[in-house]
């Protein structure tokens, strides 16, 4: 795609910091990151989000490599919390399908807005 940021990347169009290279996937820092370990896990050929067409093949893989990015970053034995958003309403901001590895701190709970949970009417 030729507009996508993310497909710059990977293309060397646009310089990050590589956490990560195979022939199937990309990792990078986020630039705007939540946490103090917050890298980004994409495949290389493009895919909008997780309901565009993704083989199970290329899917399986792809949970292979965060754990390994994980390590790279040094968030496997402390934890990290693994995210895809795919939707209007999941708050992504790029239409390239990735995972976010966020970690390098004890994360809360996933909260959303108007949160049972953060109104005071969880059970």
């Amino acid at each position: 795609m030729d507009d996508c940021l993310f497909c710059k990347l990977v293309a060397r169009e646009i310089p990050t910091n590589i956490i990560y290279e195979d022939d199937d996937f990309f990792a990078f820092d986020d630039i705007e990151p939540e946490c103090p370990i917050h890298t980004l896990v994409i495949p290389k050929k493009h895919y909008t989000n997780l309901q565009d067409d993704v083989p199970e093949e290329l899917l399986g893989k792809l949970w292979k490599v965060v754990p390994e990015v994980a390590k790279l970053k040094g968030v496997y034995e402390s934890g990290y919390r693994s995210v895809i958003n795919t939707g209007p309403d999941s708050a992504a901001t790029q239409p390239h399908l990735h995972v976010h590895i966020l970690g390098g701190v004890k994360l809360g709970r996933f909260t959303f807005e108007g949160s049972q949970r953060l109104n005071g009417n969880a059970e």
